[in-house]
Order: structure tokens, then sequence, then C-alpha cells
């Protein structure tokens, strides 16, 4: 519900999923690797390879190249809404990149990718609602 409550061991807990830590980042069975490095490092890797976890299947060295890198942009599209919520940033007001990079624990070019994409949903959202409409004059 709040961003303190974003913690992998927590969330990896109950997912039923162990953290471990060596030299690669991936994820096997019920495990997520991780390569020990700064927390928000480790916060933002935890993001794509949970997605792996969740919503890919089999092993990616047997696969085609193309299906790799649709599984890796997956990945990376569901960390930057796993680490920085939508309906997180919807509840805030007058924020700054360094408020989403302490609240969200990310990096620097991490929440500016994140804000980009957050602005462009807002946009697409006022454009879907009919509200880019107003003050449009009708010629008759």
């Amino acid at each position: 519900m709040n961003p303190s409550d974003l913690d992998m061991r927590s969330i990896a807990k109950k997912l039923g999923v162990e953290i471990v830590y060596k030299r690669k980042s991936f994820n096997l069975e019920n495990e997520i690797i991780l390569v020990r490095s700064g927390e928000r490092e480790e916060w933002m890797e935890f993001g794509h390879e949970i997605c792996h976890f969740l919503r890919h299947y089999g092993n990616q060295l047997d696969m085609h190249p193309l299906f790799i890198d649709l599984q890796e942009y997956q990945a990376n599209y569901f960390a930057y809404h796993f680490c920085v919520p939508t309906f997180m940033l919807d509840r805030l007001f007058n924020y700054t990149l360094s408020d989403i990079m302490n609240l969200f624990n990310v990096g620097y070019e991490f929440a500016s990718k994140r804000l980009d994409m957050y602005k462009n949903k807002i946009y697409s959202r006022v454009l879907l609602n009919g509200h880019a409409r107003i003050g449009v004059i009708k010629h008759w």
C-alpha cells in the first residue's frame, strides 16, 4: 500500500521464493539469483527477475533470440511498474525525481524513465477521457 511496504525479502517470502547471490542474475525454479550490489540495484534487479519467475516459462538458453528479447523487454517493463507502482505515484503531489528515487529506492535513470512512463500514461488518460478537446472551436 505504501513505498515502505516494497521490501524484496518480504515479497519473496510471500511468493515462496528464495533470494540467492551469485555472479549473474537470473531465476531458477523458486530461486531469484541476484548479484550482490547496492540496495537500490538489487531492488531494481529483483523487480526484473520476479517478472521472469511470475510470467515466463522455459530456459532462455534453448530459446530463439527474438523470444529472449521479448521476455527481457517484458521483464524490464514489469520492473518499472513493480518497483514504482502506478497507484502509489497517483497518490503523490509535487514530487521530484529525487523524491521518487528515495521513496522507492531506485536509481536516477530508473526513476527518470519511470516518471516519463507515468507522465505518458497521464497524458493518455487525458486524451482518452476527452479532456484534450476542451477549447476546440466547431466551425459550421
